[in-house]
């Protein structure tokens, strides 16, 4: 499953020896035409500035799945925040500063007994706040609907294998809701720093389909 896209995005040498691309010049699209009219209306009138812009579009570009980890890697050192997170997770990770905006936010919580995959079954709904942009997989057809029917045949192929008598519960996002899976934290980790714990968390852990690394 994470390898069933194939890059055929190779560079090719022009002339001169430096990688060619095709140019990116076709016509613009409706809504490109839109949104470049409305961003110089609202620069030409003060709503706001070229410099926020950027400064927003560099903020989008840094978010990560560390910011993710840094939640679990609380979750799991602190329990009054470890509480926090599974009352209200959207509130719990906005006052660590991560916003996700008007969706409403859920922790489901892996354990002995349940194992939670999350999975858009329309588009690619995801908490990019939390864990940066998608993986290619989890956008492709074949993880959006083989996740629903055969959980567990999408987790082996992601090397995942659980005991049969573990739960698997498959979580769906939509437009206004998103999940994180808060991992179970792995032994031998008592006493430990939360950028330690922190990176032990995989972005594929976070979504369900991997789990936490082994401490050293």
């Amino acid at each position: 499953m994470p390898h069933d896209h194939h890059d055929h995005d190779h560079d090719h040498l022009s002339p001169s020896g430096h990688p060619y691309r095709v140019d990116n010049d076709a016509p613009l699209s409706y809504w490109q035409v839109m949104e470049i009219a409305i961003r110089e209306l609202m620069i030409e009138k003060g709503e706001v500035t070229a410099a926020q812009i950027t400064a927003q579009i560099d903020a989008m570009d840094a978010r990560s799945p560390a910011n993710g980890a840094q939640v679990v890697a609380r979750a799991w050192d602190e329990p009054k925040f470890h509480a926090a997170l599974m009352t209200d997770a959207a509130k719990a990770t906005r006052e660590m500063g991560f916003d996700i905006g008007p969706m409403n936010l859920v922790a489901v919580e892996n354990t002995t007994a349940i194992h939670n995959v999350v999975v858009c079954t329309l588009c690619s709904c995801y908490p990019r706040n939390l864990l940066g942009l998608p993986p290619d997989w989890y956008k492709t057809r074949a993880y959006r609907s083989r996740t629903v029917k055969e959980p567990r045949a999408v987790l082996a192929e992601f090397g995942l294998t659980l005991p049969a008598q573990t739960t698997v519960r498959v979580h769906d996002s939509t437009a206004d809701m998103r999940y994180i899976v808060l991992p179970a934290r792995p032994a031998g980790t008592e006493g430990w720093s939360q950028d330690r714990l922190a990176a032990l968390v995989t972005r594929d852990s976070m979504i369900g389909t991997g789990l936490p690394k082994a401490p050293e």
